[in-house]
């Protein structure tokens, strides 16, 4: 199933959308904003992608069966650094699933995947700059925090490469990525609120994060 802001079947769907929708902007709108952080790709992008790379990582072609793990709402808009909204652009997000498998055939603990987990998804941004995906709250992989996988690209050109790590995690600090990065601003544009739904029937989340590109091509 794609998710749309008109997707609207579950009261706290409303509620996420409404958040989505006024995703607030870092920094002033005369100054520029803070680029989001490049993050390296890392070894596991899929060598292979899924049958259905929608943007619903949950369920794969719309079965009964739904994937393990704690729903996550993620929603953003995608800006230049001027605040103006880019559309048309495709976003696609990667993570492992919640045994901590990539889709990728060289993934640590392949025999445990989730085979209602899709693994990967993309998007295309409205006119407003927006994006979603309903997928799950990232879990740890070996080495790694948890974290989403992100990269946006136009034309077939990939234009960033990044990571979103779950904001306040206890071993943020000691990923070595993440470490890497020395300033305050930068780490906070690859650091994901998570807020748990309320009223909702299971742990589900939600997550409200722009991204920044600097200098960009015009979408044709």
């Amino acid at each position: 199933m794609i998710i749309t802001k008109e997707t609207t079947r579950r009261p706290f769907i409303k509620s996420l959308l409404a958040t989505s929708a006024v995703v607030p902007v870092h920094g002033l709108v005369s100054a520029e904003l803070q680029k989001t952080q490049r993050m390296g790709e890392g070894p596991f992008y899929p060598d292979k992608f899924p049958l259905d790379t929608d943007n619903d990582l949950v369920k794969i072609n719309s079965n009964g069966e739904q994937a393990k793990g704690e729903i996550t709402y993620l929603s953003g808009k995608l800006l230049d650094i001027k605040g103006k909204a880019l559309s048309n652009f495709e976003i696609e997000i990667w993570q492992v699933d919640n045994n901590g498998v990539y889709l990728h055939s060289g993934s640590a603990n392949k025999s445990n995947n989730d085979p209602l987990f899709q693994g990967f998804g993309r998007t295309i941004t409205n006119q407003s700059g927006e994006f979603y995906f309903r997928t799950i709250k990232p879990v740890d992989y070996p080495g790694r925090v948890p974290h989403i996988h992100v990269a946006v690209n136009l034309n077939n050109k990939r234009l960033l490469t990044t990571q979103l790590l779950v904001k306040g995690h206890s071993n943020n600090a000691k990923d070595g990525l993440f470490r890497r990065v020395k300033s305050e601003a930068a780490r906070e544009s690859v650091l994901a609120d998570y807020r748990q739904v309320k009223g909702a029937p299971e742990t589900t989340w939600e997550v409200s994060h722009n991204l920044v590109l600097g200098q960009t091509p015009e979408a044709k």
